[in-house]
C-alpha cells in the first residue's frame, strides 16, 4: 500500500505538475486584481477536482462499457504518460498537459472571460495525462486502494492551490528556467514510471 501511495503521489505530482502551473496562472491573470486572481485559483482549482474525483468513480464503468480491458488500458496509458514525459525533459508544453496554441489564444483574447474553467480547470489540471493517471490507479482496485490514491489526489490538488496562489512568489523565486529544470527532473521519474505500467499491462494480458 505505501508503494501505492508513493507511486501515485509522484506519477500525479508529476503529471499535473503544480509548479509548471504558476508561470501560466500569472500569465492568465496578468492586469487582473487580486481579488480575482483568488477566487479563480480556488474555482478552478475546484472544478479540476471534481472532475479527476467524478472520472475516478466513472471511469471503470465508462471503460467497462467501451469493452476496453485495464490491460489494454495501462499499455495506452504507459504510452500517453510516456510522451507527456518526453515533453517535460525537453520543455515542449504540448496539448497532453497544457493549453494548445489556438486554446491559449482563445484563453487570452477572452480577457473578460473567466479562465477558471479553461483553460484552467481543463485542461491545465483535468487534462488527458491526469484523467488517464487517476483511472490507471482506481481501475479495478479495491476500495481501500481507492481511498488511497483519492487521498493522495487531494494532496497534490492542495499543492496545487498552494502555487496558483501564490504564484507570483514561485516565479520570483524559480523563474521560468528554474521551473523547466524542475519539470525536466521529474519528467525523467514519469518515463520510468511509463514504462512500468506498459510493462504491468502487457504481464497482466499475457496472464489472462
Amino acid at each position: 500500500m505505501l508503494e501505492l501511495v508513493f507511486n501515485s503521489f509522484v506519477t500525479l505530482l508529476v503529471v499535473i505538475d503544480p509548479l509548471g502551473l504558476a508561470p501560466l496562472f500569472v500569465g492568465l491573470t496578468q492586469g487582473r486584481s487580486e481579488t480575482y486572481k483568488y477566487e479563480a485559483a480556488i474555482r478552478g482549482t475546484a472544478l479540476g477536482a471534481a472532475i479527476l474525483f467524478f472520472f475516478a468513480f466513472v471511469g471503470q464503468e465508462l471503460l467497462d462499457a467501451l469493452g476496453i480491458g485495464v490491460p489494454a488500458f495501462r499499455i495506452s496509458g504507459g504510452a500517453l504518460l510516456f510522451l507527456l514525459s518526453l515533453d517535460m525533459v525537453f520543455a515542449r508544453p504540448s496539448g497532453v498537459r497544457r493549453a494548445t496554441a489556438p486554446e491559449q489564444d482563445e484563453a487570452n483574447e477572452g480577457k473578460e472571460e473567466d479562465i477558471s474553467v479553461f483553460p484552467l480547470a481543463i485542461p491545465l489540471i483535468a487534462g488527458p495525462g491526469s484523467l488517464t493517471t487517476v483511472l490507471l490507479y482506481t481501475g479495478n482496485g479495491d476500495a481501500l486502494t481507492i481511498v488511497a490514491v483519492l487521498g493522495v489526489l487531494s494532496v497534490v490538488l492542495l499543492l496545487v492551490l498552494a502555487s496558483l496562489l501564490l504564484a507570483p512568489r514561485i516565479m520570483r523565486v524559480l523563474g521560468e528556467t528554474g521551473a523547466n529544470v524542475f519539470s525536466r527532473v521529474l519528467g525523467v521519474l514519469l518515463a520510468a514510471l511509463a514504462v512500468q505500467f506498459v510493462l504491468d499491462g502487457i504481464q497482466q494480458s499475457s496472464a489472462l
